[in-house]
């Protein structure tokens, strides 16, 4: 698969649309006998009285969206302006990717590092420190003058989004109690985070136009200074009493694990999988997993304890959320590429008609709290992966006419809806029950199962397209999206099958319960 196919399909692989987000109050959160009777309740939420957010708690919670918006704009607004970027400082057309790359490469490798980190040091200061380190590699990107300075600066800003990302979320799930709160806390976040990826495409492509690429860089200096101007004092950070230690070689181990194998993942994209630089990564990825798992199991206070992947929720909800974002972002890659090279449309006609995938995602993000309150957050998964296969499964008979572009959107539009739906229904799943001490950890591992899974879907599909390869893309295209709703419908069926509903005890057999640090609250 070419660079360029790539490359534009990343311009739309993050379409999604703007909406203005519905005010929403929280729901205070109760003791519930009958749940405690009826662990199989235990993800349901009970239909308690509203009550208004205190100033305090709106300001928090408006600084951790707008950090969360920013980093899904940057996910997005380079991409319409990488020939620019190319042209004016050097860069090969071949290595145009990397500026991409080095970005997913830090962003999905050091989320679980810093996961821990939050855990140990604080996720507030963490978060600060993240977007402090984001305001200064955009500047130092905005004024590069040479392609190495531009690609340090998407080193930094990759790092700093592993920072932040986990952070953010930990500080959300921390602030609001298990509930309708919680869910509709994370609903937003979704729409918002939707929002941004549009953003993103919308706002490169005006900067580049109208300014320059540089200002793509720059306008992150401004928010970030906003938003450490309104942290130190809007932000609550929950933590235990006992931070635990951060265990060092476990922590290289694993963030050398997935840099290697998001590595070889991109690698296998441009080059195939048989290319030496995708299948030795991605073994010796697969090596160094073994051996974290195996320095895990000595240490005294592991990265990762055995028996927090031992929770079902925590553990098969991630599954569920990789899969959900490699089902959704491969697909949008195969629906850009059908545009484009069978239907003829342009790069531009192809992203505004996947437009509609945002208008749903946005729609699925308010949707996906009421619908987790009414069934539960495990059913709302598998409700949501349902959905989507159903959507996409007629679109394994793609024509090379363009009489099917009004049957691609609608499925489109649902399966976005169904998608956000089955992503805020496994974040709500994997962080139920998580200890305060753990929270840091739970969410960094939700943030590298969004990153793994963006990184993995896309080479996967798009070897399946080349492994069909004939006169025409189409036969290709219509097995990868068969092959991508089957995926849709198997991941409902064990996600139905190995989920068990979470019991509602928070001294689960090897797991540190809060009562070991009494959870406090603390502003520094």
């Amino acid at each position: 698969m070419s660079t360029s196919v790539l490359d534009r399909s990343r311009a739309c692989l993050l379409l999604s649309g703007v909406g203005k987000p519905e005010v929403w109050l929280p729901r205070p959160q109760a003791v519930n006998v009958g749940r405690m009777s009826h662990p199989h309740l235990s993800d349901r939420i009970d239909p308690l009285p509203d009550e208004r957010l205190s100033t305090h708690q709106r300001v928090g919670l408006t600084v951790l969206l707008t950090a969360n918006f920013t980093l899904a704009v940057d996910f997005s607004i380079l991409n319409v302006a990488l020939p620019h970027i190319g042209a004016d400082l050097g860069f090969a057309t071949a290595n145009l990717q990397w500026i991409v790359t080095a970005f997913a490469l830090c962003a999905a490798g050091f989320t679980l590092f810093f996961g821990r980190v939050a855990d140990v040091l604080g996720r507030k200061r963490l978060f600060i420190v993240g977007i402090a380190l984001l305001g200064a590699s955009s500047m130092v990107g905005g004024l590069a003058q040479e392609s190495v300075l531009l690609l340090a600066a998407r080193v930094a800003q990759g790092t700093a989004t592993a920072m932040v990302t986990p952070a953010a979320l930990s500080l959300l799930t921390s602030m609001f109690p298990e509930g309708r709160a919680r869910s509709r806390a994370l609903g937003l976040n979704g729409a918002l985070m939707a929002a941004g990826f549009t953003t993103g495409a919308v706002l490169g492509g005006l900067l580049t136009g109208v300014v320059s690429w540089r200002w793509a860089f720059f306008i992150n200096v401004l928010i970030a200074l906003v938003v450490l101007v309104l942290a130190p004092r809007a932000l609550t950070d929950v933590r235990a009493d006992h931070r635990p230690r951060l265990d060092l070689p476990g922590a290289i181990t694993v963030t050398l694990a997935l840099v290697s194998l998001v590595h070889g993942i991109t690698t296998a994209g441009q080059s195939g999988w048989a290319a030496t630089g995708s299948w030795l990564p991605i073994t010796g990825s697969i090596v160094l997993f073994g051996w974290f798992w195996k320095i895990e199991s000595r240490v005294t206070e592991p990265l990762i304890q055995p028996a927090l992947l031992r929770r079902s929720n925590v553990a098969w909800g991630n599954v569920a959320g990789l899969l959900a974002f490699a089902i959704e972002t491969s697909l949008v890659f195969l629906l850009t590429l059908y545009l484009q090279d069978v239907l003829g449309y342009t790069a531009i006609s192809a992203g505004l008609s996947l437009a509609v995938l945002g208008v749903g995602t946005v729609l699925g993000g308010l949707a996906a709290p009421r619908v987790i309150a009414r069934v539960g957050s495990k059913n709302a998964i598998i409700a949501g992966f349902l959905l989507q296969g159903a959507a996409t499964a007629p679109l394994a008979f793609v024509g090379d006419n363009r009489t099917w572009l009004i049957p691609l959107l609608v499925a489109t539009f649902i399966g976005g809806v169904a998608n956000l739906v089955a992503i805020v229904g496994y974040v709500v799943t994997a962080t139920n029950g998580v200890p305060v001490g753990q929270q840091g950890l739970a969410t960094g591992l939700i943030t590298m199962s969004q990153q793994v899974g963006i990184t993995l879907g896309t080479p996967v599909m798009a070897a399946i397209v080349a492994s069909q390869a004939a006169t025409t893309s189409v036969p290709g295209l219509r097995l990868a999206i068969g092959v991508n709703a089957a995926v849709a419908l198997l991941t409902a069926g064990l996600v139905a099958a190995a989920l068990r509903p979470r019991q509602v005890t928070d001294t689960q057999k090897g797991v540190d319960a809060p009562a070991q640090g009494h959870p406090h609250i603390t502003n520094c």
